[in-house]
């Protein structure tokens, strides 16, 4: 259930697809840059609803993902190939939205802070009526951006950019165990908030 509301809807084949166009954008003649805006094309929404995800602010969510690619496109030479095209661009981001969410915070939230956990509990309770009016993806991204920062960034990262668990842990610079059970916790903190307005009088 998770995995295909979060990741799924890109079965193998199009990503193998995805990564041979990646490499004929990497062989391409300098200024030949069909294939790399293909690949834009094909990644650009999912790139910028993830930004939003990550840094929980639509404002910068366009402009970061943006910068990505630019990332993406001028690193291409340096890819060593142990990753497939969409993992190694998920890495990209993540890197620069983290990188984003330092500048602008210097000190994270602790994961036990209850005034944060109130707040958003007040913050999804004021949304339920607009929860009903929205589609099954809005109502989602709607959940995520009320759930608690150090929650949802190791959320995010492992369901959505499908990083490894380890990798979590050394992208948010938390131990390996402290990762497993965010994202336990950040799972039942999602499924009880999403089966709970689905089961609503009226739904």
């Amino acid at each position: 259930m998770w995995d295909a509301r979060f990741g799924g809807e890109a079965g193998q084949l199009a990503r193998e697809e995805e990564d041979q166009l990646f490499e004929q954008a990497r062989k391409a003649p300098e200024g030949d840059l069909r294939a790399f805006e293909a690949l834009v094309q094909q990644n650009q929404n999912r790139i910028v609803a993830d930004c939003r995800h990550i840094t929980r602010d639509e404002s910068v969510a366009e402009d970061l993902a943006q910068e990505v690619f630019v990332k993406a496109y001028f690193g291409m030479q340096n890819f060593e190939g142990r990753s497939s095209f969409r993992h190694w661009l998920q890495v990209i981001k993540v890197h620069h939205c983290l990188n984003h969410l330092k500048r602008i915070r210097k000190n994270q939230v602790s994961i036990d802070h209850e005034e944060e956990g109130m707040a958003n509990s007040v913050q999804l309770s004021t949304a339920d009526k607009t929860l009903e009016r929205l589609t099954d993806r809005q109502r989602i991204h709607l959940i995520l951006e009320s759930m608690p920062e150090t929650l949802r960034l190791p959320l995010v990262l492992r369901d959505m950019d499908e990083l490894s668990y380890e990798e979590v842990a050394a992208h948010l610079k938390i131990s390996l165990s402290a990762a497993k059970m965010r994202i336990k916790r950040a799972r039942e903190w999602f499924r009880e908030r999403y089966e709970g307005e689905a089961n609503a009088p009226g739904r």
